[in-house]
Order: structure tokens, then sequence, then C-alpha cells
């Protein structure tokens, strides 16, 4: 938990600070902040489904070895 929760603060220091360096706001750079990580996190959400999905399909195209014989 403590590999997750410092891996959250190096995320949202990271958008923090691209975000007002870009910007120059501390209030856009704030919000960047606290929205990407969100929007990050479901779009991985979806990506390991789909993942997964893939990984699933691919197991059941294998020819099973010895089948056939």
């Amino acid at each position: 938990m403590l590999k997750t929760l410092t891996f959250a603060a190096v995320h949202f220091t990271v958008a923090f600070t691209v975000a007002y360096l870009l910007t120059g706001s501390l209030g856009i750079a704030s919000l960047l902040a606290m929205v990407e990580p969100l929007c990050n996190t479901v779009a991985y959400f979806f990506h390991e489904k789909a993942w997964n999905a893939l990984g699933r399909a691919r197991r059941q195209s294998r020819p099973v070895a010895g089948a056939g014989i």
C-alpha cells in the first residue's frame, strides 16, 4: 500500500508541475492534477479489461499439444 501511495504522490506532483509550467496558473494546475489521474485510472481499468480479453482469446485459439494425433 505504501508503494501505491508514494506513486500517487509522484503522479499528482508531476501532473501539477507540468500543468503549472504550461499554463502558469495554480488553479488550472491544481484542477488538472486532480482530474488527470482520475481519467488515467478509468482508462487503466478499461485497458486491463481489454488486455485480459485479448489474453483469453489468444489462449483459446492456440492448438492443444498432441491434438490431431
